[in-house]
């Protein structure tokens, strides 16, 4: 019979005994001899069943409140109550089994758009940046982002380190890295374009081969405010009945300003609630920049940037 030591992790994050133990940022690290167990307790009330966890993915068959665990990695737990409503994930408890030489490398992502607002149909890019965060190297990194179906994919960015590639048939942006020194960052840009208006949500996922202490910035999530207008940069009032009007489809749905300016910067034109019947009266042929504020679903005032240039002559 194996003669087994079984230590104990009590309510999970809030105390522990017997094993050797740290905790840094919300997290715990326990240690424990070779051929050793720690047990995990979920300390939650009114739960009625549970899911266990080990770096990122979900053990089989582990739903009772207390786990025993004999092998290194990053435990987690979700509870339920009787509803079925779950809880958030539990900060994470790191086991290392010492003598068998666990690696620990934190890898975390970001996700950003650019700042500028963006219409329907104009193409913008998103920022992804990875950081190895330590202590030790993280190898086989691998990015995954998966685009959602009101975006059209327009070209990928190369990064610093390693490779990128789009699949068509899965909108996924795969990013694989074979190696991160402990401290390392690196880079991919996405161009894309929205095909509808709308707020769309996208998120990022990374991993690596090694045991992550801290799983919760594994993902990163943007969420984009896209505005269903589309600001022409020409139009030619000369009474043919075509394109007679500075028409910008789609605005008469949002609270709106638009404003009109001339090259010496004075303003010749300012409209509250913009009724696409602007025609460019008195003025000559040529270019002028324009000033499109557009409220959003959120309450945000979205500002459009951009020049119109005014032909008059018929085609």
């Amino acid at each position: 019979m194996i003669n087994r030591k079984t230590y104990f992790v009590l309510g999970l994050l809030l105390h522990f005994a017997m094993a050797g133990f740290a905790q840094s940022d919300g997290s715990q690290l326990v240690k424990i001899p070779q051929g050793s167990s720690v047990k995990l307790r979920a300390n939650s009330a009114n739960s009625s069943s549970f899911q266990w966890i080990k770096d990122g993915e979900a053990i089989t068959n582990a739903n009772l409140q207390l786990y025993e665990v004999t092998t290194s990695g990053s435990y987690t737990v979700i509870t339920f109550n009787v509803a079925g409503c779950e809880s958030e994930i539990s900060d994470p408890v790191v086991v290392i089994v010492e003598g068998t030489a666990a690696l620990l490398a934190d890898v975390s992502i970001k996700k950003s758009s650019e700042m500028k607002s963006i219409t329907v149909n104009e193409p913008f890019e998103y920022s992804l940046k990875v950081f190895n965060n330590g202590p030790s190297n993280a190898t086989k990194v691998s990015v995954t982002d998966i685009l959602p179906a009101s975006l059209r994919f327009e070209q990928l960015i190369a990064p610093n380190i390693g490779r990128a590639d789009y699949s068509n048939s899965t909108k996924t942006v795969l990013w694989e890295i074979d190696k991160m020194t402990n401290g390392q960052s690196a880079e991919l840009r996405i161009k894309v374009k929205a095909i509808q208006p709308g707020v769309i949500t996208n998120t990022a996922t990374v991993a690596s081969a090694e045991t992550d202490p801290v799983p919760n910035n594994n993902s990163s999530e943007d969420n984009k405010q896209i505005i269903g207008i589309v600001i022409p940069n020409v139009f030619t009032p000369n009474d043919d009945g075509k394109n007679d009007t500075f028409e910008i489809p789609g605005i008469e749905n949002y609270e709106n300003e638009v404003t009109i300016i001339n090259r010496w910067g004075g303003t010749i034109y300012q409209s509250k609630g913009y009724k696409n019947d602007w025609k460019g009266e008195g003025l000559n042929e040529g270019t002028y920049y324009y000033v499109v504020k557009v409220k959003s679903q959120s309450g945000k005032w979205e500002v459009y940037n951009g020049y119109v240039t005014l032909l008059r002559a018929k085609q």
